[in-house]
C-alpha cells in the first residue's frame, strides 16, 4: 500500500470539513511538486511540502464546535479562512460583504461584524488549535518533521499579518510558502481557471505570499496548468509523491485511520472516541461470532473510518440540544454517503467502503443512506450498524444523558423485536459489553436463523435465493429446511407457512427472542 495514495484518498475527508470542492486537496499537492521540483529544492523540502500540501486542512475539525457556535456553520467558515485577504483593504471588503451569506441576508452583516471583532481575539487561540491538531495527527501519520512544522504555518503570511504567531519572511519555513503559493492558485484556478489563478498569485505577491515562490509560480505556470488538467488527480499526486516513496504495512494502515478517525470525532463535542468505541465493540462482537481473523481487521478499520462523511455537515447540528429540522436531517442522512465515496477512491480502502457505508442501514429498509434491507446486507454490515448504535446510546448526547449499557442493551433488543436490528449480532454485542446474552426460545425450539430461513420459505423463495439473501450456501438451507420440518411437524412449505402465520412469525414483531 502506497502511502501517498492512502493519504491521497483521505485528504477528501479534509476537503469536505473545510468547505472547498473535492480534490483541492490533491490539487494543492500537485502543484505545490510541480514548483518544488522546478525550484529545484532539496528532498526534504519537497517531501515536506508534498504532504503538507496535501494534508493541509488536516486541523480543520480541531475548533468545528467553536466556529460552529460562533459563525453557525463552520464548514462555511473554513471555506472563506482559505481566501480571506487581510492585507489588502479592498479585497478583504468585499470578501467582508460576502461572509455570513449562509445564514441568510437577515444575518450575514451581523456575523460579519462579528468576525471582524472576534477574529482578532479569538483567532490566535483557534489557530493553534488547528496547528497542534495537525502536529498530533501528522506524526500519527508518520507525516516528516518538515511536513508538520509546515502544516504549523498554514495561516501564516509572508507579511507577517497571519496568525497564531505572526511569523514573517523567511521565519516561515519554504515547504509552507510553497504550499501558500499553491493553494491560492488552486482556489483561484477552481473560481476562474489558469488566467484567474495567475492575477490571484501575482496580486498577493509581496503580501501574503512569497514573490520569490510566486515568481517561480509565473515563470512555470504552464507546467502547473498541464498537471492540473490531469484525468485522475489522485494518481498524478501519487505519482509526484518524492523518493524514497513510503509503503505502509497493515500495522501503518491502522494507525492511519486511528488518526483519520480521531479527525472525524472532533467534529463534535459529544463524538470524541465515538469511532474508536465502535470499532472496540466490533472486535468483541466479533470474536464471538468466529469472525476470521482478516475479515476482524477489515471490520475494524471500516468502523474506525465510518464517520468521515460526517466531517462535512456542521458542527451546530451535532452538537444541537434540540429536535433537527427537515433540512438538517436530509444532511446528516448524506453522511454514510460520503463516508462510501472517500474511500472507494482508494484501492486499499476501497473493500471497506460499502461496509462502512452502511452503518445506518437496517434490516427492514428504514435506514439510510440506500434503505437497503437484510436481503442486502452482510453479516458484517448488519453488526457494524449495531454496534454504532449500541456505542452512540452509551454516549452522551446534547440531547440526553448517556444510557446505561444495560439500557442499551434493551434498547437494542427492542430494535431486533421490530426487525431492524441482527439478533445474531446484537446478542454478540451484548456479550461482548459484558452482559448477559438475552435467550429466549422460538417457537418448537427454532433456533434464529432457522427462523430466518422460515420467514423467506414462506414468501416462496428457492433454496438458492434464501442462501443468497442470507450469505449461506444452498445446502446449508437445506439443511435448516429438515431441522425446521422435523421440529414443528410439517412436511411442506404450505404446511410451514401455515405453522408461521399461527405464530405470528411471518413478520419481525414485538417479543421476537434475540436468539435461539
Amino acid at each position: 500500500m502506497r502511502v501517498g495514495e492512502l493519504l491521497g484518498s483521505l485528504s477528501l475527508a479534509t476537503d469536505l470539513g473545510s468547505g472547498v470542492p473535492f480534490e483541492k486537496g490533491l490539487r494543492t499537492c500537485v502543484v505545490a511538486s510541480v514548483l518544488t521540483s522546478e525550484m529545484e529544492l532539496d528532498s526534504a523540502d519537497r517531501r515536506a511540502a508534498y504532504y503538507a500540501a496535501l494534508l493541509r486542512s488536516l486541523g480543520c475539525t480541531a475548533t468545528s464546535p467553536e466556529f460552529s457556535s460562533l459563525f453557525e456553520d463552520d464548514v462555511a467558515v473554513q471555506r472563506e479562512l482559505k481566501t480571506i485577504d487581510f492585507g489588502d483593504p479592498g479585497v478583504f471588503a468585499s470578501q467582508l460583504e460576502r461572509f455570513g451569506s449562509w445564514a441568510g441576508e437577515d444575518r450575514r452583516q451581523e456575523l460579519g461584524s462579528r468576525f471582524v471583532e472576534v477574529l482578532p481575539a479569538e483567532g490566535p487561540a483557534l489557530g493553534r488549535a488547528g496547528c497542534e491538531v495537525s502536529a498530533a495527527l501528522g506524526g500519527q501519520l508518520g507525516l516528516p518533521q518538515g511536513a508538520i512544522e509546515a502544516l504549523d504555518e498554514v495561516y501564516e503570511r509572508w507579511d507577517g499579518m497571519g496568525f497564531p504567531e505572526q511569523r514573517a519572511g523567511e521565519q516561515l519555513t519554504i515547504a509552507a510558502r510553497v504550499v501558500h503559493v499553491a493553494e491560492q492558485a488552486v482556489m483561484a484556478h477552481f473560481d476562474g481557471g489558469s488566467e484567474a489563478a495567475r492575477a490571484e498569485v501575482a496580486r498577493r505577491s509581496g503580501g501574503h505570499l512569497d514573490p520569490a515562490v510566486c515568481a517561480a509560480f509565473t515563470e512555470h505556470a504552464d507546467a502547473v496548468f498541464e498537471a492540473l488538467d490531469s484525468e485522475d488527480m489522485l494518481a498524478a499526486a501519487v505519482a509526484r509523491e518524492p523518493a524514497p516513496v513510503s509503503h505502509a504495512s497493515a500495522a501503518d494502515l491502522e494507525r492511519i485511520c486511528r488518526a483519520f478517525s480521531a479527525f472525524a470525532d472532533l467534529k463534535g463535542t459529544f463524538l470524541l472516541g465515538h469511532s474508536q468505541h465502535v470499532a472496540d465493540l466490533v472486535d468483541g462482537a466479533g470474536a464471538l461470532l468466529g469472525v476470521a481473523a482478516e475479515d476482524q481487521q477489515r471490520l475494524r478499520l471500516a468502523a474506525l473510518l465510518h464517520d468521515l462523511g460526517r466531517v462535512g455537515i456542521p458542527s451546530s447540528v451535532w452538537d444541537r440540544p434540540g429536535p433537527l429540522g427537515a433540512a438538517d436531517w436530509e444532511r446528516v442522512r448524506l453522511h454514510p454517503h460520503w463516508t462510501g465515496r472517500i474511500l472507494s477512491r482508494c484501492a486499499a480502502l476501497g473493500p471497506l467502503a460499502r461496509l462502512s457505508a452502511a452503518h445506518h442501514e437496517r434490516l427492514d429498509g428504514t435506514g439510510y443512506n440506500h434503505g437497503a434491507r437484510a436481503s442486502e446486507l452482510s453479516r458484517d454490515q448488519r453488526l457494524l450498524g449495531a454496534a454504532d448504535m449500541f456505542a452512540a446510546l452509551t454516549e452522551a448526547r446534547p440531547h440526553r444523558p448517556a444510557f446505561t449499557p444495560a439500557q442499551a442493551a434493551r434498547m437494542l433488543e427492542d430494535e431486533v423485536a421490530a426487525g431492524r436490528l441482527d439478533a445474531e449480532c446484537v446478542g454478540a454485542l451484548v456479550e461482548a459489553a459484558g452482559l448477559p446474552r438475552v435467550r429466549a426460545a422460538w417457537p418448537c425450539d427454532l433456533h434464529t436463523r432457522e427462523v430466518e430461513v422460515l420467514r423467506l420459505v414462506v414468501r416462496g423463495l428457492s433454496n438458492r435465493e434464501i442462501g443468497e439473501a442470507l450469505f449461506i450456501s444452498a445446502r446449508t438451507v437445506q439443511h435448516h429446511l429438515a431441522s425446521i420440518y422435523d421440529k414443528t411437524g410439517q412436511r411442506t412449505r404450505a404446511g410451514a407457512a401455515v405453522f408461521a402465520m399461527n405464530h405470528g412469525l411471518v413478520l419481525a414483531g414485538p417479543g421476537d427472542p434475540l436468539d435461539g
